[in-house]
Parts: structure tokens; sequence; C-alpha cells
């Protein structure tokens, strides 16, 4: 079993997202550009309390793992996920930014959410479950379908 480093990230997962940072930064100037928002995303989620820290970390393995084709970049600094067009799809809002009690995953415009005249834009987060992961999980690929 791999070797939890925190209540998010293991080892192993924080090793490949540096390796894919350099793979990146090795594609030239367009894949310098996407590392360096894969680094500012990650950067900005260990500056996160440990209870924001270890959800953000949970978001960030499921968007990627849902939607590769989505660009992590920061977003009025908080990380993010970008469509190729450049334009934000979703981002995470830890709880400590504005002293929430809860951390938000949000949706933009996008964001393939459409239901009628009418429909959730955001959720708030308390805790990452197998429950949460799997709603989560189909959100963003309902965003990016």
């Amino acid at each position: 079993m791999a070797e939890k480093t925190s209540d998010g990230f293991t080892a192993e997962e924080r090793a490949a997202m540096k390796e894919r940072a350099a793979e990146l930064r090795a594609e030239g100037k367009k894949g310098a550009k996407k590392a360096d928002g894969l680094q500012e995303v990650l950067d900005k989620i260990a500056q996160m309390a440990p209870d924001d820290r270890a959800l953000a970390e949970r978001v960030h393995v499921t968007v990627t793992a849902n939607a590769p084709e989505l660009v992590p970049r920061t977003w009025y600094g908080m990380p993010a996920y970008a469509n190729t067009d450049g334009k934000v799809v979703l981002f995470f809002q830890d709880a400590g930014k504005f002293k929430y009690r809860y951390s938000t995953l949000g949706f933009q415009e996008a964001a393939n959410l459409d239901d009628g005249d009418m429909w959730p834009a955001s959720y708030a987060l308390l805790s990452w479950s197998p429950a949460v992961e799997k709603k989560v999980a189909a959100l963003v690929k309902a965003a990016v379908s």
C-alpha cells in the first residue's frame, strides 16, 4: 500500500506529479506553461491548512484522473482546471480563503452541467469519502462532456 505523507497525496502521487511537470517542461514552451500551472496549483494546495489541503489534494487527484484534458492553473489564487481554450471549468476554494466553514468545489460557465433553467454551480465540501469522490468524479466527467 502507498505510504501517506499527509491526509491527501501519497509519496508516490507527489513523485508522479513532479515527474509529469518535468515531462511538460521538456516539451518546450507550451509544455513549460502547463508545468508552471501545475506547479502553481500544487504550491497553493501545499499552503492550505491541513484539512483544506487534504480536500484539495483529493479533488486534484479526482479531476486529473477523470478529466486529464483539463489544465491545472490558479484562478484568483485558487486551484482551478481549464479547458483547451483556457477557460476555467472548475475550481477549488479552501475554507480558509474567506474564513468559511466549508471548502467549495465550483463550476464556471465552461462546465457542461446545464440542466433546464436552473442547476447547481458550486458544492460545499466538508470531508472526503468514497461517496464524495464518486459524486465529484461524476460532476467532473459531466462538466467536460
